[in-house]
């Protein structure tokens, strides 16, 4: 009788040791060993914004460029989520770049709306994401950390506790406020 491994647990495991590998020695090599593994993923990623095969292509090597810097110095749990985190923001800066209408009107319950936790956006939702980026500037240093590990990174209570150092109730508290302080922001940009 054969026993199946979890496969999942064996790849969180490979891309941690990958991950730790490359932090001590910035061997490229492990780098590329480990983003060959998502590099479907993160192409899949790109074409789903640009709807450009040639631009999806350059943005995989981007994103690679970006991977180089931003791993040596963050603590990366699970690398699936946090590439599929990088290559998503940096596709929508990209756009954000290339945008040549800045401000629409904006839904009422913007920040409270399921389709922006996910991210599928046209054009209007990324203009809404430009006031939301903008209003994230407004808020306190706490706030903004911790709204941004939450809501961007989806990470739990206790993780944003244990990223940040904040006591886990005053983490609770700078989401809270965080969060509606920003509406209030969003609300108002939205009406200018």
């Amino acid at each position: 009788m054969k026993f199946i491994k979890n496969t999942s647990k064996i790849n969180e495991q490979d891309d941690a040791s990958l991950i730790a590998s490359y932090q001590q020695t910035g061997d490229l090599e492990v780098l590329g060993t480990l983003y060959n593994k998502y590099m479907h993923l993160v192409y899949g990623v790109c074409f789903n914004y640009f709807k450009d095969e040639e631009q999806s292509k350059d943005a995989v090597m981007q994103i690679f460029e970006e991977l180089i810097v931003k791993l040596k110095v963050h603590q990366v749990l699970n690398f699936k989520s946090w590439l599929h985190v990088l290559s998503r923001n940096h596709c929508l800066m990209a756009l954000r770049k290339s945008a040549k209408n800045p401000t629409v009107a904006m839904e009422d319950n913007f920040v409270e709306n399921g389709e922006f936790v996910h991210l599928d956006i046209d054009n209007t939702k990324e203009t809404q994401l430009t006031i939301m980026e903008k209003c994230m500037e407004t808020l306190t240093v706490e706030q903004r950390t911790s709204v941004d590990l939450f809501y961007l990174q989806e990470k739990c209570y206790k993780e944003v506790a244990d990223i940040t150092g904040y006591d886990m109730l005053k983490v609770k508290s700078y989401i809270q406020n965080g969060k509606r302080n920003l509406k209030i922001c969003i609300e108002k940009n939205s009406e200018l």
